[in-house]
């Protein structure tokens, strides 16, 4: 028979099991365990006037205030909550911020309805820590980036590689300024995470794209940056009709699809227009007035000639956006890093399918 009170050790293990977070909704979008549910002991308003309570008086009057405010109904709709995850994931367990007050509560709570769960010793602090000693270990195997122009399809050769690692994935992000995801990305917490997992599942070898630290707005943690800084790369070249098919079905087709998909034919053509235009106009500073009012003029053309199915009506302005801005600003970022001493060691310069080769070859001598 389990301990109504039982404590179990922070280990990584458990993030095989059900995990039910009691911390506030707040704190949990701040940055969870993968695969927790959060059902919360207080709300975001009652954890803060507790808190306030807290500092003003200590924690003997803020648990009596914390009673207080989550009694009556309000208990009694968090006790059906955990009831129910239960009744579908017997074997949860239990967790606040350090694994105190919040959880011992959920858990006496519980146990006074007739159910013994374990809570984390030292809570998600705790199993964050044990996460960031992962990430530090696994940050040190060995590492091949993916390097190529804007439209070389680096992410799909990733994903074809059984150690690949997909950074932009992890992120909800494509990198450029045309990436953002229609789907809210991840915290930093969140996205530290699901690297992390990702990483624990390759015993060996990883293969990434050559990315810079920041992926919209997260950044790639700093140990496995360092990884990366000093891996050595394969490029990838393509001709320009080839790649702007891949930018086409990437960041029109698809994205397109996902709008219209989760808001509707008019509103999401809306907000898909909305961002593409938006995008180009974040590069209006780098692009320059008149090119801005030109590529924007053509984009607007585009949007029209998509009515009839013409996607390809949109490379009248990914294709100088292309030849005049991201091609020039890759190679010169190139020829700097080669004067400044800081290029990567270059395995081999190919087209896509040479390219995966090389990368399979490599996954192979390095996968013992």
């Amino acid at each position: 028979m389990r301990e109504p009170h039982e404590l179990i050790d922070a280990d990584l293990a458990l993030l095989g099991r059900p995990l039910i977070d009691v911390r506030a909704p707040i704190e949990f979008a701040a940055g969870a365990l993968p695969g927790a549910i959060n059902l919360p002991l207080m709300d975001d308003d009652e954890r803060r006037e507790v808190g306030i309570r807290y500092k003003r008086a200590g924690q003997a009057s803020a648990v009596e205030l914390g009673n207080d405010l989550v009694s009556g109904d309000h208990r009694e709709s968090r006790l059906i909550a955990w009831e129910q995850a239960i009744a579908a994931a017997p074997d949860s367990v239990i967790y606040c911020f350090r694994g105190g007050m919040r959880s011992k509560i959920s858990q006496q709570w519980l146990a006074e309805r007739g159910y013994s769960l374990p809570r984390i010793r030292g809570g998600w602090k705790a199993m964050r820590n044990r996460l960031i000693e992962a990430l530090e270990a696994h940050s040190q195997a060995p590492l091949l980036l993916v390097a190529g122009l804007t439209g070389c399809a680096k992410t799909a050769l990733i994903n074809s590689l059984d150690a690949g690692v997909d950074l932009e994935g992890h992120a909800r992000h494509k990198g450029s300024a045309f990436g953002q995801h229609p789907m809210v990305g991840p915290s930093q917490i969140d996205f530290e995470h699901g690297l992390t997992l990702d990483l624990m599942r390759l015993p060996r070898a990883r293969v990434v794209e050559d990315e810079s630290q920041r992926i919209g707005r997260l950044a790639i943690p700093a140990t496995f940056w360092q990884s990366m800084k000093a891996a050595p790369c394969i490029r990838v070249e393509m001709p320009l009709e080839w790649r702007l098919e891949q930018i086409r079905k990437d960041y029109i087709e698809d994205l397109s699809t996902i709008y219209h998909r989760d808001y509707g034919p008019h509103l999401g053509e809306v907000l898909f227009r909305k961002q593409l235009s938006g995008a180009l106009k974040r590069l209006g500073k780098r692009l320059g007035g008149e090119r801005l009012a030109r590529l924007l003029a053509a984009q607007q053309h585009a949007f029209s000639a998509s009515r009839h199915n013409n996607a390809q009506a949109h490379d009248a302005w990914l294709a100088p956006l292309l030849q005049e801005y991201y091609d020039p600003m890759y190679r010169h970022q190139l020829e700097r890093h080669q004067l400044e001493g800081q290029s990567r060691p270059t395995l081999h310069v190919g087209d896509w399918d040479s390219c995966v080769e090389v990368a399979r070859d490599w996954e192979r001598e390095h996968a013992g």
